[in-house]
């Protein structure tokens, strides 16, 4: 069979696995241990580290594709894999504007993308010239490496920006600033586009944030105004198309008062595409792996009115009551709910699963169902009784 080399160890490289087996593939994983994640249930897992170059040529010889689960794999060393021959999915080219978030504001306004007013910051003079520029409203990032919530900053006065971007530029954190949105909700528009071309859209989500976390999502994103709609599938679909991105992209939006914001860019499997493992026809991690293996994608239909994800991060303190206890309570008063676990153990805050719920009719009720099907899982305790 084909062989799926994929770069990465986590919860979306543990979900591909499963989607592959189903597909009749052969997934390879490369692993920094034999407890993580994917290596758990991946049958071919080689150890090695992502940013050594003989590692990713070991794990990838042979393969007919090399994916990724996350996006921080040097792109020096993809390049040099290309050009030995091995099939990257994502390339280079497309990866690095999920990698540099300058690299990507400035490539969406070169496509007309919606996107935030935004600044290189090179220099604490440079931090209070766009603060200026924005009358205070800034969000400074870090160019790279962040992700839930992390490298991200809203300094709430002049000298607290100065002093930040001071001690991060002296740390080598290389930064970015754009204008803070007047924020209404956050939304996903995902798409999956094969080498050949070929692009499939799902619905947009509503996303739900804790603690810069996606917590929660809903879809379709309820009460979307339907220009809203068709302009952020276009934004997903044509920024796929020119950027050359294979495999998923989720583009994750802002909604405002004055329209629409691109917030970021993932060319992988993404946490608020989870909901397709319930909600639709074929699910984000097979429309993943038919995409970088050049196969046919398949329907992203509907298979009920509204779906519902909620994760489940691990509580402050984790109870006394076994996982798998808790799940069989859930299911008692909560039949349909389906629960994904990743195999990963109890850390405050930590993603260790998440649950899926569909229905019809009242989108509110199921989404309490979700929040309370959560939070049991996390809790051991039903947060209405």
């Amino acid at each position: 069979m084909p062989i799926l080399c994929v770069i990465g160890d986590g919860q979306l490289a543990r979900m591909m696995q499963t989607a592959a087996i189903e597909l009749g593939q052969s997934v390879r994983v490369l692993a920094s241990s034999l407890d993580a994640s994917a290596a758990q249930v991946a049958a071919d897992v080689v150890l090695g580290d992502y940013t050594n170059l003989d590692d990713l040529r070991a794990v990838t010889a042979g393969s007919t594709a090399v994916t990724f689960d996350h996006e921080h794999v040097p792109n020096e060393h993809l390049e040099t894999l290309i050009a030995e021959g091995i099939n990257v999915q994502p390339r280079p080219e497309a990866l690095i504007n999920a990698q540099d978030k300058l690299v990507m504001r400035m490539r969406l306004k070169e496509l007309g993308a919606p996107v935030p007013p935004f600044a290189s910051i090179e220099s604490v003079e440079d931090a209070e010239k766009f603060w200026n520029d924005v009358d205070g409203r800034v969000c400074l990032k870090a160019r790279r490496g962040g992700y839930d919530g992390k490298g991200v900053w809203f300094p709430g006065s002049l000298e607290e920006l100065k002093d930040l971007v001071a001690e991060l530029l002296a740390n080598g954190t290389p930064l970015m600033a754009e204008e803070k949105v007047n924020l209404v909700r956050e939304l996903s528009a995902m798409v999956s586009r094969r080498p050949s071309g070929e692009v499939k859209s799902w619905p947009v989500v509503e996303s739900i944030q804790k603690d810069g976390i996606c917590w929660f999502a809903i879809a379709p994103a309820p009460n979307l105004k339907p220009e809203l709609k068709e302009q952020a599938e276009h934004v997903a679909r044509k920024t796929a198309e020119v950027l050359g991105v294979t495999g998923n992209l989720a583009v994750e939006l802002f909604e405002t008062p004055e329209g629409i914001f691109v917030n970021e860019l993932a060319m992988r499997p993404h946490n608020t595409g989870h909901w397709t493992q319930n909600g639709c026809v074929t699910d984000q991690f097979e429309q993943h792996v038919r995409a970088v293996l050049d196969m046919p994608l398949g329907s992203t239909e509907l298979k009920a009115e509204w779906t519902v994800m909620a994760n489940v991060l691990g509580a402050p303190e984790d109870p006394d009551m076994p996982m798998p206890e808790r799940m069989v309570e859930v299911w008692k008063r909560f039949p349909d709910a389906k629960i994904h676990f990743y195999g990963k153990g109890h850390r405050p805050g930590r993603k260790i699963g998440h649950v899926n719920m569909s229905g019809t009719g009242d989108v509110e009720e199921l989404r309490r169902n979700g929040e309370l099907a959560a939070h049991f899982l996390v809790h051991a305790e039903w947060k209405d009784q």
